[in-house]
């Protein structure tokens, strides 16, 4: 191995939680700060814990929401578009010629 290239090994690095458990471990950083650690994550414990950070659910609901009623308006525009394109042809259908000749 190459001599002074690699980061210096701490031994006694802190790893801090955020519910407040600390143990040493090795690792290149002195200290370590952890939001979630085996006496808090819920696989461990067996305890449901909902974490929502930033809103995220909040935000994905908008983000549905608003792609439905874009969707919504689309739809409609495209159908308001078929009708008057029916209405402004004139060209009759088969069904409609049909109908005509059995009169």
């Amino acid at each position: 191995m190459k001599a002074e290239i690699h980061p210096k090994y701490h031994t006694d690095c802190k790893v801090v939680c955020a519910c407040g458990n600390t143990y040493v471990t090795g690792s290149i950083l002195p200290e370590i700060r952890v939001d979630v650690c085996s006496k808090c994550h819920p696989f461990y414990t067996g305890k449901e814990k909902f974490i929502d950070t930033e809103g995220r659910v909040e935000r994905f609901k908008r983000k549905v929401d608003v792609a439905t009623k874009v969707q919504q308006e689309r739809s409609a525009k495209l159908a308001k578009k078929v009708e008057v394109k029916e209405v402004a042809s004139g060209v009759k259908s088969l069904k409609d010629l049909l109908k005509e000749a059995s009169k």
